[in-house]
């Protein structure tokens, strides 16, 4: 989501748009030159209420997010429409049904208003009955009102399409979520996309229609996305934070200069390393850190000077999805692993990932994954 700049924020929730949403503008005003520039600032317009509409879509799923504890990084507007980046992915059925739901339904909302609307306006004899039929008119209040309750209606069919990452995937898996295992149900809605977005590339490479097969692509690979991360999930959860961890990692003093990062990230893979006053953590370095200040400082300062003091911790027996969400929630990319008597170490997004693929080898494979140190499931907070 690089090239994108905050235009608003509302409940803690940054509203970003990409860069590329001009090209969206620019094909509106185009679409409107056969009227003039009266028209062409109409289209303007009216692809500004569109997405005003489509911001206030994202809008419902983070609020519904926030209801019930999920963190919302920021809401992103692009040319194909909007994203609502949550921290993590609701785990059970009904938060994936009313979170999912959330979005429709503020479209939903929108359109009965806007009936309402057209329906004084016949009423009152000042709009024509048959403009709700026809296409767009000449530039009106009443024609931006018929054009974008048509919008809204559209939004609604479309993103119920049963198909990951649609709004109606999520509520599918939410429905069969109430069923059966989370699991299970996430491997049935993705497929079900996944066949349903394969219809939709043949109809779309039969009938020319290029914007339909590019649709048809984004949901597949949406779709096996989402299962991915479900597998993932349910491959982390299996493994405590204690047994992945690096318990064998290089760590750093107040004291300690820049040189001395440098040649621990030259000699070892390790990307983060710890700042200890004693055995109390007191700050954390990475990688990106050290390539920051080498690029805008000169000598050779403390890591005192430039390391990161505020960083998450977890108990060493949550599993490693719980710590994976933390991280991301906190925007961090490493998090401080702690037991009832103080500071072990640091786990990073590379270890979790690792992790991962190692569990998805050994699933795939004769080898049974190793037994958890920690096979309590109760994980006491740092």
């Amino acid at each position: 989501m690089r090239w994108s700049y905050r235009i608003a924020r509302f409940r803690g929730i940054d509203l970003k748009v990409h860069v590329t949403f001009v090209l969206v503008l620019l094909l509106a005003a185009a679409h409107g030159s056969g009227q003039g520039p009266g028209g062409m600032a109409f289209g303007v317009l009216l692809m500004l209420l569109l997405f005003a509409c489509v911001s206030l879509h994202e809008f419902g799923h983070a609020l519904a997010a926030q209801r019930y504890g999920i963190g919302v990084r920021e809401i992103v507007l692009l040319p194909i429409g909007g994203v609502a980046l949550l921290s993590r992915n609701p785990s059970r059925a009904v938060q994936e049904l009313v979170i999912a739901a959330a979005g429709p339904a503020v479209n939903v909302a929108i359109a009965a208003v806007l009936i309402v609307l057209l329906g004084f306006g016949i009423r009152a004899g000042e709009l024509d009955p048959r403009m709700l039929l026809t296409a767009r008119g000449e530039p009106s209040a009443a024609a931006a009102m018929v054009w974008l309750l048509k919008a809204n209606i559209a939004l609604v069919l479309f993103n119920m399409i049963p198909a990951f990452p649609l709004d109606g995937g999520r509520i599918l898996r939410g429905l069969l979520g109430l069923m059966m295992d989370f699991g299970r149900a996430t491997r049935i809605a993705a497929l079900t996309g996944q066949t349903i977005a394969a219809a939709m590339g043949v109809l779309g490479l039969m009938s020319g229609n290029l914007v339909l097969t590019v649709i048809a692509v984004f949901i597949f690979f949406g779709a096996g996305a989402t299962y991915a991360e479900e597998q993932a999930r349910t491959l982390l959860t299996s493994l405590r934070v204690g047994d992945a961890y690096n318990k064998h990692a290089l760590s750093l003093q107040e004291n300690d200069r820049l040189s001395r990062v440098v040649d621990y990230l030259l000699t070892s893979y390790q990307p983060d390393f710890a700042v200890l006053r004693g055995r109390r953590l007191v700050g954390v370095v990475s990688r990106e850190h050290v390539l920051d200040v080498m690029g805008r400082a000169a000598g050779d300062p403390p890591v005192s000077e430039f390391m990161v003091r505020d960083i998450p911790q977890v108990s060493h027996l949550l599993p490693l999805d719980e710590v994976r969400s933390r991280m991301a929630e906190a925007g961090a990319r490493v998090a401080a692993v702690y037991d009832a008597h103080g500071y072990l170490g640091l786990i990073g997004a590379e270890d979790v990932a690792e992790a991962c693929m190692i569990l998805a080898y050994m699933q795939r494979s004769s080898v049974r994954p190793p037994a958890s140190e920690f096979p309590d499931r109760v994980a006491a907070p740092a």
